[in-house]
Order: structure tokens, then C-alpha cells, then sequence
């Protein structure tokens, strides 16, 4: 009768463990001890959050007279991802799912089982109606061979109650699983929690909607900079960080250099994830050092200033060679003109949307800021312009639409105080607020596929989002 006993218990420990996952562990994974927000509750469900998730602000536009308002609002570039409750509530009904199967499985086992067991229930009744039929035909020895065995079945009674009872209880529960997986049902489609596959084909549908939205609005006036989102902390107190302006949407590698003079080394991460994990990077090794952090990396190569010189360098990075370098003429150097924060930052590469760009001084324009714009394959000048504005009163800049932009300093409490219009000739003071959260910039580029600022910020890499002013002509519209 060992064995018997043996597989019962078997069966009552495999119900017990699937009673005691129903009991303790699905309340709290479904939110029936008052985890999860139900229908008129308060709470937000927010399928983006900020900073890796966060939507990010492309532009907005009006005309003068109020005619049209337009604010294109996209999720930053390969950072759509999950919803933390979505996935648990997709996990929580994947493992109701399993639950549910096993529960049909030992259903069948069940099944099976009560056969044996009501069988062995017979057998028992029999047994005790020949104990208690006989009447002195069974010897003496046969009769407390009887007994003994009656003995020992005795505590099996008991035991095929209980099992009876948890039968009962494994059918109750397989109800309750079936109850259970229609409300979560429920509640994914009240929270709008679609698989993540439909979801994220939504999303890339509305996201390439929405470039194609801000690709017609085009070009615009400064109006707004958004609070910092702060990417990550690493380095020294100075550095660059960037991405190509001229790749495509589907390449988000980021560019690393650290220091500010006679640096060399520059990390290539494979994603802007990556970068923040501070994984997956390829190592470039600069042939000339560099001066300042005003570099930035336009259709494949690097272009910076070469240390102790008014040379422009242009590296290849898939060749890993210098295709062209040139001397930009008159240009200062070796902290002659630098921003207010010092560090060899005499000449400021940029990119907008209209090419390539280098912000410098001369002594000839007695150390007023100096925009010229640069053919991008013969780094060649094709034109300047004088901005009148003292270079080393400036703590950073950068160029959105052909229009230089200034910050008035480095530290705390600066602001975008001037701005230069290089297709009329003329400026004009400004106003835009600028958080500056860690008090110390000594970088600070605008990308146009982007329309984000970068910047370095006493050791921290950050993003700004900017908002854009537009005139926009309608149809019919001089």
C-alpha cells in the first residue's frame, strides 16, 4: 500500500503548490490588494516616459496673424520601448495562460487518479464488510491477518477525503483562472495596452508622419529651449559629444571625445543605448590632436582644429584617414579668441540644416565672432560674415537655420541673449531662456535631423529640445 500513498502525495503536493501561486502570488501581480489602477482611478497610465523614453518637442509655428499653429511632437529616435505595466500585464496573462494549461493537465491526472482512487475505495469498503461479516469461519490467523491489513488502510480514509475535496477545489479554481484571464482582458483593454509589436508599428508609423511634418515646416526662428535631459555623467569636466547630422534615422551611433586639447581618442558607440550603458564601442585614434570641443561629426567624418593651429581637420572615420585639412584664414588659435570658459575653444564647428559652418575670430574683426560658412569637401570658405559680437563675452553657440545663436555665458543663469541672421546681414538681441542644470557648458551644438541641442555640461552629456517659430503659407496665400 506504499505506493499507492506515495503517488497520491505526489498529486496533493503538485495541487497544493498551484493552490498556494493562486492564493498569495496572483493578488498582488494583478493588483487585487490595490496595486493596480482601475477605471476612474487618478492615476496615469504614460506609455513614454522621460528622459530615455521621452517624447521630444520638434517644433511649433504660427503665422503673425494667428492663422495657423503647428506643434509636431515625436518620440525621441530609437527609444520607443515598453510600458513597464503594459509589459507586467502581458507577462501576468502569459503565466495565467501557462497556469491555465497546467491546470488542464492535472485535471486529466486528476481524473485519472479519482478512478484508482474510487477503486481503492471499494476495495476498502469490501475488505471492512468481511471484517465485520466474520463470525469465527476465518481462523484465528487469517482473521488477524485481516485486521492488521484493515489497520493499515485505515489512514489512507482520510486521505482519499481530502482528496476528493482538493478534486472539487482544482475545478473551483481551473473557474477561477478562466474568470481571472477575462479580466485581464478587461483591464488591457481599458488601459489601451496593445501587444508591442501592433504598438510599436503605430508608433513608427506616426513617428515617420511627424518627420515628415517637421521636414515641411523647415526652417524657423528660436523661440523656446526645453529643460535638460541629462543622458549621462561621464568624463572630465570638458568633452564633446555628438551624432552624424547627415545619417540616416536608422543610424543613432554617437561620437565620444574627452578633454578639451591634445586629445586623440575618440569612441564610436554602435546606439545612443549603448552609449548610456557605456557598451558596444569602436576606438578611433586621431593622427593630429584636437584644440577646444567644438567638433562635430557631418556625413561620415569628423571635423575639428587641430592642436597649436588655425587648422581644419576633416577624419574619415570608416577609412580612418584625414582626407582633406586646411587653414582657415586668420583665424585665432591657442586660446587667442576662446569663449568665456576658456579651453582652447578659439574655432566652433557646426552643422545646420543649410551645411557646414565654423564660428572663430580674427584680429582683423578686433575678436568679434566670425561666421563662415564652409564647402564641406574642400573645407573651403565660401563666405563670412562679422556678427559684432565680442567672442570672448560668449559662452557658447550654435547655429539653427542659417542664424547664429549666443548664450551670454557658460555658468548659471545663462539665457540665448543674440542672435545673427546670416541671410539678411542684420542681429537682434534675444531672450530664450536656458537651464543650465550643472553650471558649467563648454559645448553646445545644434542637430538638425535631431533639432536638438548637445551639450557638455560639467561632465554630464545632455539634450535640449528646441521650439521653433514658423510663417507658413497656405494654399491660395501671396
Amino acid at each position: 500500500m506504499s505506493v499507492p500513498l506515495l503517488k497520491i502525495g505526489a498529486v496533493l503536493s503538485t495541487m497544493a503548490m498551484v493552490t498556494n501561486w493562486m492564493s498569495q502570488t496572483l493578488p498582488s501581480l494583478v493588483g487585487l490588494n490595490g496595486t493596480v489602477s482601475r477605471a476612474g482611478s487618478s492615476e496615469k497610465i504614460t506609455l513614454f516616459q522621460s528622459p530615455e523614453e521621452g517624447w521630444q518637442l520638434y517644433t511649433s509655428a504660427q503665422a503673425p496673424d494667428g492663422k495657423c499653429v503647428c506643434t509636431a511632437v515625436i518620440p525621441a529616435q530609437s527609444t520607443c520601448s515598453r510600458d513597464g505595466r503594459s509589459r507586467e500585464l502581458r507577462q501576468l496573462m502569459e503565466k495565467v495562460q501557462n497556469v491555465s494549461q497546467s491546470m488542464e493537465v492535472l485535471e486529466l491526472r486528476t481524473y485519472r487518479d479519482l478512478q484508482y482512487v474510487r477503486s481503492m475505495e471499494t476495495l476498502m469498503r469490501s475488505l471492512d464488510a468481511r471484517l465485520r461479516a466474520a463470525d469465527g469461519s476465518l481462523s484465528a490467523k487469517s482473521f488477524q491477518e485481516l485486521k492488521d491489513r484493515m489497520t493499515e488502510l485505515l489512514p489512507l480514509s482520510s486521505v482519499l477525503e481530502q482528496y476528493k475535496t482538493d478534486t472539487r477545489t482544482i475545478v473551483r479554481l481551473r473557474e477561477e483562472v478562466r474568470n481571472l484571464s477575462g479580466s485581464l482582458a478587461t483591464i488591457q483593454e481599458e488601459m489601451g495596452a496593445f501587444g508591442y509589436e501592433d504598438l510599436q508599428q503605430r508608433v513608427m508609423a506616426l513617428e515617420a508622419r511627424l518627420h515628415a511634418c517637421a521636414q515641411k515646416l523647415g526652417c524657423g526662428k528660436l523661440t523656446g529651449v526645453s529643460n535638460p535631459i541629462t543622458i549621462r555623467a561621464m568624463g572630465s569636466r570638458f568633452g564633446s559629444w555628438m551624432t552624424d547630422t547627415m545619417a540616416p534615422s536608422a543610424d543613432s551611433r554617437v561620437w565620444y571625445m574627452d578633454g578639451y586639447y591634445k586629445g586623440r581618442r575618440v569612441l564610436e558607440f554602435r546606439t545612443l543605448g549603448d552609449f548610456i550603458k557605456g557598451q558596444n564601442f569602436i576606438q578611433h585614434l586621431l593622427p593630429q590632436p584636437w584644440a577646444g570641443t567644438g567638433h562635430v561629426v557631418y556625413n561620415g567624418s569628423l571635423f575639428y582644429n587641430k592642436y597649436q593651429s588655425n587648422v581644419v581637420v576633416k577624419y574619415h572615420f570608416r577609412s580612418r584617414s584625414v582626407l582633406v585639412q586646411r587653414s582657415l584664414p586668420g583665424a585665432g588659435y591657442n586660446n587667442t579668441f576662446p569663449y568665456s570658459w576658456g579651453g582652447f575653444s578659439d574655432m566652433d564647428f557646426m552643422v545646420d540644416e543649410s551645411g557646414l559652418w565654423a564660428v572663430y575670430t580674427t584680429n582683423q574683426n578686433a575678436g568679434n565672432i566670425v561666421v563662415s560658412r564652409l564647402d564641406p569637401h574642400s573645407l573651403e570658405v565660401m563666405r563670412s560674415w562679422d556678427t559684432g559680437y565680442p567672442k570672448r563675452s560668449a559662452g557658447e553657440a550654435f547655429m539653427i537655420c542659417g542664424v547664429l545663436y549666443v548664450t551670454n555665458s557658460h555658468l548659471a543663469g545663462a539665457k540665448v541673449y543674440f542672435a545673427y541672421f546670416t541671410n539678411t546681414s542684420s542681429y537682434e538681441y534675444t531672450d530664450v531662456p536656458f537651464h543650465n542644470q550643472y553650471s558649467h557648458i563648454s559645448m553646445l551644438d545644434y542637430n538638425p535631423r535631431e533639432r536638438a541641442l548637445y551639450t557638455w555640461n560639467n561632465g554630464h552629456q545632455v539634450l535640449y529640445n528646441v521650439t521653433l517659430f514658423h510663417v507658413i503659407s497656405t494654399a491660395g496665400d501671396p
